[in-house]
C-alpha cells in the first residue's frame, strides 16, 4: 500500500506543529544551546512527532492505528525470507558466520571514548544482554528485547488490537516492532554517552575549527552513531539467523557470551586485579588456577584461618560458584527433557502414528530474557536519575534515595566491594540481582565477619531483597510466558490448526480444529504458567547460589536451555533433510 493510499485525518497536524515549536522554544530558553545542538534536538523531536502523527492520523477501516506506520515498515531494511526450504548445510553456514561476526564485533572498541571515566550501566546484566563494555556491541540485544517487551505488553493489554494469526496483521506487528527497536537503540545509546561513556579530551581536541561546545557535542554524536550502528548490526544478524540459520540470533548471542564468560571464569590464570602482581590476596581469577595457587602458597594455619573460605566461598569465582553452575546445568537439562506427549494418528494413513510433545519449558527461555532485560532497564534509568547531570535535577524523582542511590565514586564502590552501577538503597536495590551466597546467606550465619557484603543493610533487609527479587522473577516470567505464547502462535488454537493441517488427529476425537483446540486448552494454558514459573524460579535460584565468570544464574540457565534447544533444532533439521514429507508437520515449509 503506497503512502497516498493510506487514509488519514490531518486535523491533528496543527497541534503537533505547535507542540513541537513549544518544546523547542522551552529548550532554547532553558539551556541556551548552540545552533548545532538546537538542530540535533529539533531533528530528534521531528522524528518522534512524525511517528506519533502517523499513528494518530490513521483513519482507515483496519482495527489498529499501527497501520499508520505501514508506509515506513514496508521500506525498512530487512533480511529477505528464503523462497523455499533452506538446506541444513546452508543454515549451519549462516549460523556459524554470524557467530564469528558477533565475536569480532565484541572486540571492535568505540573510537574516541575515555576508558578511565567509563561506567557500565548494564554491568550486572552484561552476559544476559550479550554485549561488551566499551565496544560497538555496548547495548547488545538490549534494544531488541526491550522493543519486544513493549510490543508484547501492548498486545497483551489489548492496546494494540491485532490478530496475529492474520498474515497482514502479523506483518504490521513485526514491522512496528522494528520501529520500536530503532527508537530504543537511541533511547538506550544516548544516556550511555552523557556522563558514562565520555569522549576523551584528545578526541574532542582533534575536532578543531569549531567551538569547544560544538566539538564536545559532535564527539558525543560520533560515539552514539557507533553504538547505534553496532546495535543495528545485531538486529540484522538476528534476522539472518532467524530466517537463514538455526534457532534464534538473540539466543545464539547470549549462549556465546555466557559460554565465553564461564570458560574464562573457570580457567583464567591472570590475577583478579590485573594491575597488581599475583599474591594470596590477589590470586588468579579462574576457579581452577585460584584453587591450585592458594593450596600451594598457603600453609596449614593460613588455610584453617580463612584460606579455605577464600577458596570455597569468596570472590572471584569460588568453588561454590563452579559447583552451583554445574548443578544448574544438570538440573536445567533434566527439566528441559520433562514433557507431556499427546498421541496422534494420521486421518488417512492407517498405522501412521506420532506424538505431539508439550514440554514443561513450553515458553522456552524467552520470558526470563524479557524479565531480565526489564530489570536491566530499571537499573539504567534509576542510575541516570541518581547521577546524570541533567536528570538528577528532575523535579520529584531526580536524585532520590527511595528510587535508588549508587556509589558516589569508583573508590567508594571499591570500598564496598561492588561496581559503580550497583544500587545501594531504594527500589532499585530491592529489584537488583542477588549475587551469590556471600551477598545474603553468609551474613546470616556470621553478621560480624560478612556483614559488609550487605552494603550497609541489615540482615532483614537483605532477606527482603532476596524475596522481592525472587518474586519478581517468577511473577514476571509467568506474565511474559503468557504474552509470548499469544504472540508466537503457540496457543491452543494455532497448535490445533497446525496439527489439522498436517493431516493428524488425536485418536478418539473428531478431526476438527475446534475439538483439538478444546483438548489442547486443558494443557497449554496450565503448562504456560508452570513453564514461566519454573524458568523464573530456576533463574532466580541460580542467582542466589552464584555462578562462575559473573554470568549470573539467569545467564547460565539461558545458555543451558539454548544449547539444548539448538541441539534439538539441528536434529529436526537433519530429520527434515532425510524425510521431506515431515517438513509440513515440523514447520519447515
Amino acid at each position: 500500500m503506497a503512502e497516498e493510499e493510506i487514509p488519514r485525518n490531518y486535523s491533528s497536524l496543527p497541534f503537533f506543529i505547535v507542540f513541537g515549536a513549544l518544546i523547542l522554544g522551552l529548550y532554547y530558553y532553558w539551556d541556551s544551546p548552540t545552533l548545532l545542538a538546537l538542530g540535533l534536538v529539533g531533528l530528534i523531536l521531528f522524528i518522534i512527532l512524525a511517528l506519533a502523527f502517523l499513528l494518530i492520523s490513521y483513519d482507515g477501516e483496519k482495527r489498529s492505528m499501527l497501520y499508520g506506520w505501514k508506509s515506513i515498515t514496508t521500506r525498512l531494511p530487512a533480511v529477505s525470507k528464503p523462497d523455499g526450504h533452506v538446506h541444513f548445510r546452508t543454515k549451519l553456514f549462516w549460523t556459524t558466520t554470524v557467530l564469528l561476526l558477533y565475536f569480532m564485533l565484541t572486540n571492535i572498541f568505540i573510537y574516541g571514548i575515555s576508558t578511565a571515566n567509563s561506567i557500565d550501566l548494564f554491568a550486572s546484566y552484561r552476559a544476559i544482554l550479550a554485549g561488551a563494555q566499551g565496544t560497538i556491541m555496548q547495548l547488545g540485544i538490549g534494544p531488541i528485547v526491550t522493543g519486544s517487551i513493549i510490543m508484547q505488553l501492548f498486545t497483551g493489554a489489548k492496546i494494540i488490537n491485532l490478530d496475529l494469526t492474520d498474515d497482514e496483521d502479523k506483518g504490521i506487528y513485526q514491522g512496528s516492532q522494528k520501529i520500536i527497536v530503532l527508537l530504543m537503540i537511541f533511547v538506550e545509546a544516548i544516556p550511555q554517552v552523557y556522563g558514562y561513556l565520555n569522549p576523551s579530551s584528545t578526541f574532542v581536541a582533534a575536532l578543531g575549527g569549531i567551538s569547544p561546545a560544538n566539538a564536545q557535542l559532535l564527539a558525543d554524536v560520533i560515539i552514539i552513531s557507533q553504538i547505534a550502528f553496532g546495535s543495528y548490526l545485531v538486529f540484522l544478524m538476528d534476522e539472518v539467523v532467524s530466517k537463514w540459520g538455526i534457532g534464534s540470533g538473540i539466543s545464539l548471542f547470549i549462549a556465546a557470551g555466557v559460554s565465553q564468560a564461564i570458560v574464562t571464569g573457570t580457567i583464567n590464570w591472570l590475577p583478579a586485579t590485573p594491575s597488581q602482581p599475583l599474591s594470596t590476596s590477589n590470586p588468579p581469577a579462574g576457579t581452577i588456577f585460584k584453587t591450585y595457587y592458594l593450596l600451594t602458597h598457603l600453609n596449614a594455619g593460613q588455610l584453617a584461618g580463612g584460606g579455605l573460605e577464600q577458596i570455597l566461598l569468596h570472590y572471584p569465582n569460588p568453588i561454590s560458584a563452579l559447583l552451583g553452575t554445574a548443578a544448574i546445568f544438570f538440573f536445567v537439562a533434566w527439566t528441559e527433557s520433562t514433557r507431556i506427549e499427546l498421541p496422534l494418528s494420521h486421518a488417512e494413513a492407517r498405522g501412521a502414528r506420532g506424538r505431539y510433545p508439550l514440554r514443561l519449558m513450553y515458553a522456552s527461555n524467552i520470558p526470563v530474557i524479557l524479565m531480565s532485560a526489564l530489570l536491566a532497564n530499571v537499573t539504567m534509568f534509576t542510575l541516570l536519575l541518581w547521577s546524570n547531570p541533567t536528570l538528577m535535577h528532575f523535579p520529584g524523582i531526580g536524585h532520590q534515595w527511595w528510587i535508588g542511590s549508587y556509589p558516589a565514586s569508583q573508590a567508594a564502590a571499591q570500598s564496598l566491594g561492588v561496581s559503580t552501577s550497583t544500587p545501594l538503597t531504594g527500589g532499585a536495590y530491592y529489584v537488583s540481582v542477588v549475587n551469590g551466597l556471600e551477598s545474603w546467606l553468609l551474613p546470616i550465619f556470621n553478621p560480624q565477619l560478612y556483614g559488609n557484603f550487605l552494603t550497609g543493610h541489615s540482615v532483614g533487609q537483605g532477606l527482603i531483597h532476596v524475596a522481592v527479587y525472587f518474586g519478581l522473577m517468577v511473577g514476571g516470567s509467568i506474565l511474559f510466558a503468557k504474552f509470548w505464547i499469544q504472540t508466537t502462535n503457540m496457543g491452543p488454537e494455532a497448535v490445533a490448526r497446525q496439527i489439522e493441517a498436517s493431516g493428524m488427529q488425536i485418536p478418539g476425537f473428531r478431526r476438527d480444529p475446534r475439538v483439538l483446540r478444546r483438548v489442547l486448552e486443558r494443557y497449554i494454558p496450565v503448562i504456560t504458567i508452570i513453564s514461566g514459573a519454573t524458568v523464573g524460579a530456576l533463574a532466580a535460584g541460580a542467582d542466589l547460589i552464584g555462578t562462575v565468570g559473573q554470568t549470573s544464574g539467569t545467564g547460565v540457565l539461558l545458555t543451558v536451555g539454548i544449547i539444548i534447544n539448538l541441539y534439538e533444532t539441528m536434529g529436526r533439521e537433519q530429520l527434515m533433510e532425510m524425510n521431506p514429507l515431515l517438513r509440513r508437520f515440523l514447520g519447515g515449509e
